[in-house]
């Protein structure tokens, strides 16, 4: 599927996607800085930063610990990625006021990580299908911070390699239209 934009807009939005297919090749530490260097620079309320990345490379100790995080159904092409990592926001300031927009930031930085991730090849999938009070307690994730999706993240791989029911599905979605979601003045009215 070729994505098409209704109106003029950079082509590295309709480039990004999320494949599942992926090769298996854990990915080294100097890739993943650069993709959290890109979440760095995402826009924050007070410039609060709550966004946090906890993460486990394919063939680390930790690796087999967010992998049974996972839902039956991510697991079998999740199993070919080459980092897993679990998004975090800081649901305070420092000074212990609350960041009502910790979520809506850190959903900046996942986005800016994910257009980085796009632009250096790599396959770059988010996801909430995994367990979530799970990753609260086996990665000791403090009250103050939300559980907010899971990133697997890998080099390319083949899409034969993917299991049956997920070869189908690996290309590029559509969009629903902006008159869907854009509107001047109040709420639409329920149809």
């Amino acid at each position: 599927m070729t994505r098409v934009a209704q109106h003029p807009i950079e082509a590295l939005f309709l480039d990004r996607w999320s494949p599942r297919a992926m090769s298996g090749e854990a990915l080294d530490r100097a890739e993943l800085d650069r993709l959290f260097e890109a979440a760095r620079w995402a826009p924050s309320s007070m410039n609060g930063q709550p966004w946090r990345f906890a993460f486990a490379v394919a063939g680390s100790p930790n690796f087999a610990t967010y992998f049974d995080l996972l839902v039956p159904g991510n697991r079998p092409w999740c199993e070919r990625a080459g980092a897993l990592v679990v998004v975090l926001s800081k649901t305070t300031f420092d000074n212990g006021k609350p960041a009502r927009t910790h979520s809506f930031d850190a959903g900046a930085a996942w986005m800016s990580l994910a257009l980085q991730g796009s632009r250096m090849g790599l396959v770059v999938h988010g996801m909430q299908g995994f367990d979530y009070d799970a990753a609260r307690a086996r990665l000791g994730v403090p009250e103050e911070y939300a559980v907010e999706c899971m990133i697997a993240l890998g080099k390319p791989g083949r899409v034969e390699d993917l299991p049956e029911g997920y070869r189908a599905r690996e290309q590029p979605s559509d969009r629903k239209p902006v008159e869907a979601f854009a509107f001047e003045g109040a709420f639409p009215a329920a149809e």
